[in-house]
């Protein structure tokens, strides 16, 4: 079993170096992916130490596994033998050359998930290596079927492609986007939740309506957040359980809020409301008394060398036993109860 900072990235003791492992793509993540782009031969340009071409192989005929750097093309041969997968041809060499260009002429479907480095402070198309850019001009006469993983943290004005837009959450954290282009695209933008695989695609869908606050907030997921469907979950919702509205956002956090209590795999987190005050620490610590806090997660803009000294002064003197979380905008806050699912 392998992990990184945040979660368990394979099941097994994978063969990698350390920035191998971080720019790797997690095992549920590429074995999603491998499912959406099912084909007969399928070329990952770029594949490193092959945790992606590992799940092309369950899903494909044959994979072309294409990597400039030799110490991560072992680690991948290394990797697909760990699982057992045999129906990959390993290519040594720039995937930018003419040579690999014919070695790869038969394929399917041209996947990459170019490199980014670890210290960049803008995410910029430009800066990926191998760049989308070219990898367009020199394979798409082969075939329009090409698919990317590009940051998901890039801004979409950046991303001026003709192409569908996937942002993908996995437990609660934006994890991919990926780029579909040609018979791949299924629509402008769309979300998925991992685990689960629950997805939502644009639709044109009526904006969701402005609400007060209601009994119960929501926090979307971060992938519908980033690609903007809203709309489109209100519409879902109200289709089935009951209506949601929107309530405040901001650029780190989106609650929607409703009268009846909705479920969607498109919510990262459900809260009961309590109540809300000003931003003034001795009113909102009076309030977290009455409700009986024991302990305060803060969910508003502070910094971070800040964040424990704040907490520390609200928690003081609490003897409840509810862990309470405290959204702000601007001079309110509001004060909710997370609902286990």
């Amino acid at each position: 079993m392998t992990r990184d900072k945040r979660t368990i990235k394979f099941t097994k003791p994978i063969f990698s170096n350390k920035e191998g492992l971080q720019l790797s793509t997690p095992e549920i993540v590429a074995s999603y992916i491998a499912k959406r782009l099912k084909t007969d031969i399928i070329a990952d340009l770029g594949c490193g130490i092959g945790g992606q071409v590992i799940f092309f192989a369950k899903e494909c005929k044959k994979v072309y596994a294409v990597e400039r750097n030799p110490e991560k093309l072992e680690y991948a041969k290394k990797n697909c033998e760990l699982y057992d997968v045999k129906n990959v041809e390993f290519i040594l060499g720039d995937v930018l050359s003419e040579s690999i260009r014919k070695k790869v002429s038969d394929a399917n479907i041209i996947f990459s998930d170019p490199a980014r480095p670890l210290t960049e402070k803008e995410r910029t198309l430009e800066n990926l290596e191998p760049p989308i850019t070219e990898i367009i001009k020199l394979y798409s006469d082969l075939t329009r079927e090409l698919a990317f993983h590009a940051p998901p943290q890039m801004p979409p004005s950046r991303i001026t492609f003709e192409c569908e837009r996937e942002y993908l959450s996995l437990n609660g954290q934006l994890n991919r986007l990926t780029l579909y282009f040609g018979a791949l695209k299924r629509c402008e933008r769309s979300a998925v939740v991992l685990p689960g695989e629950a997805q939502l695609c644009s639709s044109g869908a009526p904006a969701i309506k402005n609400g007060d606050l209601r009994e119960y907030v929501y926090e979307p997921q971060p992938s519908v957040v980033k690609a903007e469907l809203l709309n489109e979950l209100a519409q879902m919702t109200s289709d089935t359980d009951g209506r949601i509205f929107f309530y405040k956002g901001d650029e780190r956090r989106t609650l929607l809020t409703s009268s009846e209590l909705v479920s969607s795999d498109f919510f990262k987190d459900t809260y009961r409301v309590l109540g809300k005050t000003m931003k003034d620490i001795r009113k909102l610590k009076e309030f977290l008394r009455v409700e009986k806090a024991g302990k305060v997660v803060l969910r508003f803009d502070i910094e971070p060398e800040r964040y424990w000294d704040v907490r520390r002064r609200l928690e003081e003197g609490l003897r409840g036993e509810k862990t309470l979380h405290v959204f702000g905008f601007g001079d309110e806050m509001v004060v909710v109860e997370k609902i286990k699912k």
